[in-house]
């Protein structure tokens, strides 16, 4: 059997799945445009749209989407007006969410970012202990004009303010947004992590992302 034939069987479970998201996403939008009345809640617009992507407690299996849970909710509401204000614009689903965010009321926002904040947060998952161990060392203390993380996202990833929650996030995600700040000005409001993100390298982004994803609710 040829390395292409053995392929076909992958190649189209990976085409079902992506009709599957795909389907999923059209399904999702749907939804959004019957829930655009003001007097749904929160909690149902998160169970019947937001949990496509996001997990039906802001918990993701994705590491494209973020997890929401436990973040907080003045981060949550400043990234859902920056979408709705097309101050937003990440590669990967930002045309969904410029669609969703538009037919939320400030009320709406508010009460998404509330929801979510008092969800459990995301347990931490272990991968590479030496790495992870430079994650933390450049988290809590800095490196080479990096400052600490710490300092703005708290002493255990918990987040604060406007600053989001980074324990327990997907590292692929976190060192995906790494690369934005670093490479494009599609987060013109992160003119801070722009430059803290310059002034990393990849195996620095690559020990980051691994130490925060492990640390585990509470620190």
């Amino acid at each position: 059997m040829t390395a292409c034939a053995s392929s076909r069987p992958a190649t189209g479970v990976a085409l079902a799945l992506l009709l599957a998201a795909s389907l999923a996403a059209c399904s999702s939008v749907e939804r959004s445009r019957s829930l655009s009345d003001e007097r749904v809640p929160a909690r149902t617009i998160a169970t019947q749209v937001c949990s496509n992507c996001h997990g039906m407690r802001g918990v993701s299996t994705s590491p494209n989407f973020p997890h929401l849970a436990a973040q907080p909710p003045a981060y949550l509401e400043a990234q859902l007006r920056a979408f709705r204000g097309h101050g937003r614009s990440d590669p990967a689903g930002f045309e969904y969410m410029w669609g969703i965010s538009s037919r939320l009321t400030d009320q709406q926002i508010a009460d998404l970012s509330t929801y979510y904040a008092q969800q459990p947060a995301p347990g931490g998952r272990s991968g590479n202990a030496t790495l992870e161990q430079r994650g933390r060392a450049i988290f809590a203390n800095g490196n080479n004009g990096v400052p600490a993380c710490a300092s703005c996202h708290g002493a255990h990833g918990e987040g604060m303010g406007t600053f989001p929650r980074l324990a327990g996030q997907h590292a692929d995600y976190v060192s995906k947004q790494l690369a934005v700040f670093q490479r494009t000005d599609q987060r013109p409001e992160g003119a801070v992590m722009k430059t803290v993100a310059h002034a990393l390298s990849q195996d620095d982004i690559d020990c980051l992302s691994l130490y925060v994803a492990s640390i585990k609710p509470g620190g």
